[in-house]
């Protein structure tokens, strides 16, 4: 079950943070999203433990904690996806296929002509949207 989703921005300001629990472990999942930026400074600056994926926009799994599993996402303008789940058996498959509808649900959210570059996305339509990719996570493995 996924738990937050987050995009924040190339300066590492929030742009959209959703949490899909209870309003007590708000605060908690923030600060794991805040944690797991470290984690893809690191992966970024230090090319040489990716290897091959150098180019590739999809992160993986960031890092575990006790309860909730980290995946990120870099898209080509470094703004950053962060995806927090409680499932531990998690097939990388859907992560990628949930990242690709993210990722197309933001570009849709940004190109409105009315949202600012860098500002927090406040759109009801792209709030929506998330909702609807967060239900359906798990539920096809077709992409």
């Amino acid at each position: 079950m996924i738990v937050c989703v987050a995009v924040v921005g190339h300066q590492n300001n929030p742009l959209y943070i959703q949490s899909f629990t209870e309003a007590d472990d708000a605060l908690k999942l923030h600060h794991i999203v805040h944690c797991s930026l470290d984690v893809v400074d690191e992966r970024v600056n230090n090319p040489k433990k990716s290897g091959p994926t150098l180019n590739e926009t999809f992160l993986g799994l960031l890092y575990p904690t006790e309860n909730y599993k980290v995946y990120g996402y870099l898209t080509n303008t470094k703004v950053k996806f962060i995806l927090v789940t409680t499932d531990l058996d998690v097939r990388d498959a859907d992560v990628r296929n949930f990242f690709r509808r993210f990722h197309s649900a933001y570009v849709d959210a940004v190109s409105n002509p009315f949202h600012v570059p860098g500002k927090k996305i406040t759109s009801r339509t792209f709030a929506e949207r998330v909702s609807t990719i967060v239900k359906s996570f798990g539920l096809s493995s077709a992409g």
